[in-house]
């Protein structure tokens, strides 16, 4: 027993002259000293409220993240994550680099060609939603390193594959455990401070934008002297030093406290204390969720308060993907484009002796495709910038509508330079559109399924991807004004989407539930859209 029950006990025993010494009253337990008072006449129920000690002060997981700031612990894991975006690039940067080498090398057909591609997203939608549901049983941390191994492990085997056959499947295999890495997002959300959430998320797209210009000077280098099983041998490096680094990465706070762990949460908030040489909150760690709660269930992305929110994030990210997937496919394939008006010098033939010419990418492609890569650094700022200024929603509206405008304009007969800086344009907002719906969708969804959100999201993400190579590198040949059309008018769609999405996250305190999720119409979005323009120009009246 404490020295400061002891001497509340004294003080009450004395006030009411009960003769009990200390030693007594440390060999009498609580509720014994309170039926003696009750004996001398004193209510019990006022001496329990007395012995009772102070209230202590509470504080929610984001509260203390808050509170504790960014510091060194969040620097480690952003670069962490930041080497699973790498690799994620990476391997989507390959493809535009490995399908023209397989079709001169094993004489593909445009179908087969794009096939390749197709099986490596066909294999990302078949286990985005499974790890996201693992994600959330399991932990943030198991599924990352899970997800990591078997990416390496097929990423190494696809190297060696002996014919076409196996290198859909091999690659197939490889899109299987890409299709978790968007998971390492939701685990860099949970730890960032709510101020600093969006640009943290936003730059970290630097790391995926360095793996894809990485790519493409990783193939100039290997791709003349050593050829593309080289090349994909070289890719997995990244991703064999994130398996080994992965063992670091420390567990959700978050997920420990939804699953019951509140010690191991606790810990880990300590750690982070620790690292970033600041204090922890005073009080005790509560989070006000209910434990029977049910995790990683499909079913709870539609209910009522979550339904609209989660069919345009649906269209969002199919479009994005989509857009994003093809606009990297467009750039070489534009280049070999035979109809001699969007940057290419080979000339339409209507009828062709030879459907399985090859035509090498040159240096030059490398060359104009690494700057259309690099666009992605300025698109990363503005996005980062436009994310705090005008919030999430308006900001993926924004870049589709200007993505959408662009486009459009590439149907214009133009030189190779001009098609560069389109493509540059095009690229650096469709990457920032994307960005946004990252940093968006971990904020909107509550706890207990914000990685299943993530990863159904994601899958939507691969469905547009499987479908672009058969746009970007099918019916491009046919004609490219159909081709470029569609992107443009899809992402007009998406752009809509976005605008009436029924909650903006800037600000916005990530929550635990579903029934914490406020409810908000379409018709509420656009009575208070209204009423904000409304009162702009009243202000500036």
């Amino acid at each position: 027993m404490s020295a400061g029950k002891l001497e509340m006990k004294a003080s009450l025993t004395e006030f009411h002259e009960v003769e009990m010494t200390r030693e007594e009253i440390a060999k009498e337990d609580t509720w014994e000293v309170v039926d003696k008072l009750d004996v001398e006449g004193v209510d019990s129920r006022t001496v329990q409220r007395q012995l009772q000690p102070p209230p202590q002060d509470k504080f929610t997981v984001q509260e203390c993240i808050d509170k504790i700031g960014f510091g060194k612990f969040q620097v480690k894991l952003a670069i962490l994550t930041g080497v699973s975006w790498t690799v994620d690039a990476m391997e989507m940067m390959i493809l535009a680099i490995l399908t023209p080498a397989l079709h001169c090398d094993w004489r593909l057909a445009g179908w087969q060609e794009a096939l390749v591609t197709t099986m490596v997203f066909c294999g990302m939608l078949c286990s985005s939603s499974l790890w996201g549901s693992l994600c959330d049983k399991y932990g943030r941390r198991t599924e990352l390193i899970l997800c990591s191994v078997t990416t390496c492990y097929f990423s190494f085997l696809s190297s060696v594959a002996p014919n076409y056959t196996w290198m859909l499947i091999l690659r197939a295999l490889v899109g299987f455990g890409i299709g978790g890495a968007p998971q390492s997002v939701t685990l860099l959300t949970e730890f960032l401070p709510t101020q600093s959430r969006a640009t943290c998320v936003t730059l970290i797209e630097i790391f995926w934008t360095t793996g894809a210009c990485f790519e493409v000077l990783l193939a100039l280098l290997v791709m003349p002297s050593l050829g593309w099983r080289y090349l994909l041998a070289f890719s997995a490096i990244p991703i064999f030093i994130f398996c080994i680094f992965s063992m670091w990465l420390p567990e959700s706070a978050r997920y420990n406290m939804t699953t019951g762990y509140y010690d191991k949460a606790l810990q880990t908030l300590e750690r982070i204390a620790r690292e970033n040489g600041k204090p922890m909150p005073e009080g005790i760690l509560v989070e006000p969720i209910n434990h029977s709660v049910k995790r990683g269930r499909f079913g709870d992305l539609l209910i009522r308060r979550l339904r609209l929110t989660t069919l345009l994030m649906w269209t969002i990210w199919f479009v994005t993907s989509f857009s994003y997937n093809g606009i990297v496919l467009l750039t070489t394939a534009m280049f070999e484009s035979p109809d001699g008006c969007h940057g290419s010098e080979v000339k339409f033939n209507p009828n062709p002796t030879c459907f399985l010419e090859c035509k090498s990418l040159t240096k030059k492609d490398y060359i104009d495709l690494t700057w259309t890569t690099f666009a992605e650094f300025p698109g990363l700022f503005i996005t980062a910038f436009l994310l705090n200024k005008i919030g999430r929603k308006y900001t993926m509206a924004v870049e589709l509508l200007v993505f959408t405008v662009v486009v459009m304009l590439v149907n214009i007969c133009m030189p190779r330079e001009g098609l560069t800086f389109f493509l540059f344009v095009a690229r650096a907002v469709i990457s920032g559109a994307f960005q946004g719906a990252y940093v968006y969708t971990p904020e909107i969804y509550p706890t207990s399924v914000r990685a299943i959100g993530l990863g159904t999201c994601s899958g939507m993400a691969r469905v547009g991807a499987i479908i672009t190579p058969f746009v970007a590198q099918v019916l491009l040949k046919q004609s490219t004004y159909a081709a470029i059309s569609l992107y443009g008018s899809f992402c007009l769609i998406a752009a809509l989407a976005a605008f009436f999405l029924p909650i903006e996250t800037r600000g916005y305190d990530m929550k635990d539930s579903g029934s914490e999720v406020p409810k908000v119409t379409v018709r509420d979005v656009t009575s208070r859209t209204r009423l904000k323009w409304t009162t702009k120009f009243v202000q500036n009246t």
